[in-house]
């Protein structure tokens, strides 16, 4: 068994969509497809995505990332009912939202959101920041609750043992998996890349390996005993920093490195 990760596939784009379109439905069969989030808004086109996916994979796990749940042009009017729309839709298309394992291997989905643990956010982030305006939040969900409110979500998977453990987020688990090349100028969208409170959920997991996506900065980096891993496909635009492929990130013919 093999293990792919993509994220961040925005088929919003025609070109993006396409390339979902061409993936194999015969390469893959016996293989697994982790989709870190932010696939559309547009629900259609996330069904369209999915329906797809589940042709061409073994077994294809997701969680939503901040786009999924914007609500700004759909019908529905709040974004805690987009994610459960969102979900059920995955449920019933044969897309997992929760753990898997087969054999050796557990794959576990941590859902997640940012809290401004990696720094407070400055008046040009609140200003340009889609999120503020595309999601719509009950009364006191504030970026700091609904991060508590979707990490809690996750507590009853972290006493997974197994000899390999893969984690995967949307948001980022912490802020130095980012390279040290990005600009400064460029950082003041760190407050809205992810929180802590999802590492300590990978540290909880000792996760072998953690997938993540929403930066489209890709990289795999070894940190703590972890490897972090991002292959976001991003936008058409978007070719210095993200890659247009699938990325094996586990193979059960090359297991990892142990380090218990």
């Amino acid at each position: 068994m093999r293990v792919f990760a993509v994220s961040d596939v925005h088929v919003d784009y025609e070109e993006n969509e396409t390339w979902i379109y061409l993936i194999s439905k015969t390469e893959y069969k016996d293989d697994v497809l982790i989709l870190a989030g932010d696939i559309s808004d547009n629900l259609k086109l996330l069904c369209r995505c999915f329906d797809h996916l589940v042709k061409c994979f073994k077994k294809v796990l997701f969680v939503p990332g901040n786009h999924d749940l914007w609500v700004f042009r759909n019908e529905i009017d709040c974004s805690l009912e987009k994610f459960h729309v969102v979900n059920e839709l995955a449920s019933q298309l044969g897309i997992s939202t929760d753990t898997y394992q087969e054999g050796g291997v557990s794959i576990v989905p941590l859902l997640g959101w940012y809290d401004f643990s990696f720094g407070a956010p400055c008046a040009q982030i609140k200003s340009s920041w889609m999120d503020f305006t595309a999601c719509k939040w009950p009364a006191g969900y504030d970026e700091r609750y609904l991060t508590q409110f979707f990490t809690g979500k996750n507590k009853d998977r972290l006493d997974v043992e197994n000899d390999t453990v893969i984690s995967f987020s949307h948001f980022l688990p912490r802020i130095d998996v980012m390279p040290s090349y990005i600009p400064k100028r460029f950082r003041y969208i760190y407050p809205v890349l992810g929180s802590t409170l999802i590492e300590k959920q990978v540290r909880a997991l000792n996760s072998d390996i953690h997938i993540y996506g929403h930066s489209h900065v890709n990289r795999r980096v070894r940190l703590d005993g972890t490897t972090y891993i991002n292959n976001a496909f991003g936008s058409p635009a978007e070719r210095r920093t993200t890659s247009k492929k699938l990325r094996c990130i586990y193979d059960s013919e090359k297991p990892p490195t142990k380090r218990r």
